[in-house]
């Protein structure tokens, strides 16, 4: 129990080292100069977890300088920082913040500490909360940017893959890799304007149903906001405040017929007039998103390569940007990034087989030359 501990708290150790490194590094990034202060302000804290847990190893009998930063995970933040900007750099450094919630508050469960120890750790554990706030109030001014990332990206992988496994099931029926390129790009073209156009009209109507549904609440609000009253002391008593403290809570919304309107549409119909997307945006992200998709396992066989080469080239570049388009999905939507990558990389791969298959088996029962 206890070396699984001392291994716990080296780790421990070495993500805190790791993220005061990464935190001064993206102050160092072209950020707004408050964004900039509350990095190097980060980075501060982050060293004195450090001191913390090299403090706690020494009490152990554990050389703290025996935990070294590892110089590629910096590299490889430095770059990602670069490459995603400041609305998905925010996300990836919110997304450690949790992660070291979650393990101190798992941490805090251990018999193994003292009641010193449990009491500093406690305190970062007060800290990466207070850190992870201060990230999601700052990305949360990037909320419209993430969405449409999503939107490209998303609109990038379809690309990828239908074009993928179109190229592959060509390679599979003919030996010309002109005619495998020809075939892709056509596909390729009619499949960015049709992703922007149904991105479009999808966003198009859902915009306009929750204008729609924002402007009843707006009315009535002003006009009826009895009824709202009501409702907003509903709200707060099912979320656990005492029927005194709702009934506050509701008495000054209703002074207040924006407000009141906000929280009704926020509870009932979990809607910000702020947070509505913007079609000819969605549109246009996806289309484009999808065409750069497509182009790139058409790559290799617009460069006149032979199948036998073209083919695995093919599948690399697009296993490749199936990974990055599956960490910027898993990074803007809070989801576990390896797992996402990997997946969207098999799904791609088995995709882009099965329609090989399918086109070796049409060359052979129609006869086409390979």
């Amino acid at each position: 129990m206890r070396g699984g501990f001392v291994e716990i708290a080296a780790r421990s150790l070495a993500d805190e080292l790791l993220a005061a490194e990464v935190y001064r590094k993206a102050a160092m990034l072209r950020v707004p100069s408050e964004i900039g202060e509350k990095f190097l302000s980060i980075a501060e804290m982050e060293e004195e977890h450090a001191r913390f847990w090299a403090e706690f190893l020494r009490r152990r009998d554990f050389d703290p300088s025996r935990v070294r930063v590892s110089r590629l995970k910096v590299l490889l933040y430095a770059l990602a920082f670069r490459l995603l900007g400041l609305g998905l750099t925010l996300r990836l450094l919110e997304m450690d913040e949790r992660e070291a919630v979650d393990a101190y508050s798992r941490l805090l469960e251990h018999p193994g500490l003292s009641e010193e120890e449990r009491r500093g750790l406690a305190k970062l554990l007060e800290d990466e909360l207070v850190h992870e706030h201060e990230l999601s109030r700052e990305e949360s001014r990037f909320e419209e940017l993430l969405s449409h990332v999503r939107d490209a990206v998303l609109g990038m992988n379809d690309g990828l893959v239908e074009v993928l496994s179109v190229t592959a099931g060509l390679a599979g029926a003919y030996g010309d890799p002109f005619h495998v390129a020809l075939g892709g790009l056509i596909v390729g073209v009619a499949g960015a304007l049709s992703m922007g156009i149904g991105a479009f009209a999808s966003a198009k109507a859902q915009r306009e149903v929750h204008e729609g549904t924002l402007r009843r609440v707006k009315a009535a609000a002003k006009y009826a906001a009895s009824v709202f009253k009501e409702r907003v002391l509903e709200y707060m008593v099912r979320k656990g405040f005492s029927h005194g403290v709702a009934g506050k809570v509701a008495e000054e919304s209703a002074r207040d017929s924006a407000l009141l309107s906000r929280i009704v549409a926020e509870e009932e119909y979990g809607l910000r007039e702020e947070s509505l997307e913007d079609p000819a945006r969605a549109g246009a992200y996806t289309g484009a998103a999808y065409m750069v998709g497509a182009l790139l396992p058409l790559l290799p066989y617009f460069a006149g390569l032979s199948i036998a080469v073209a083919l695995p080239l093919s599948l690399a570049f697009a296993g490749l940007a199936l990974a990055a388009t599956g960490f910027i999905v898993a990074l803007s939507a809070n989801l576990p990034v390896g797992k996402k990558a990997l997946e969207m990389v098999a799904l791609g791969l088995c995709s882009a087989a099965a329609t090989f298959a399918v086109g070796r088996l049409a060359s052979a029962l129609l006869g086409i030359a390979v």
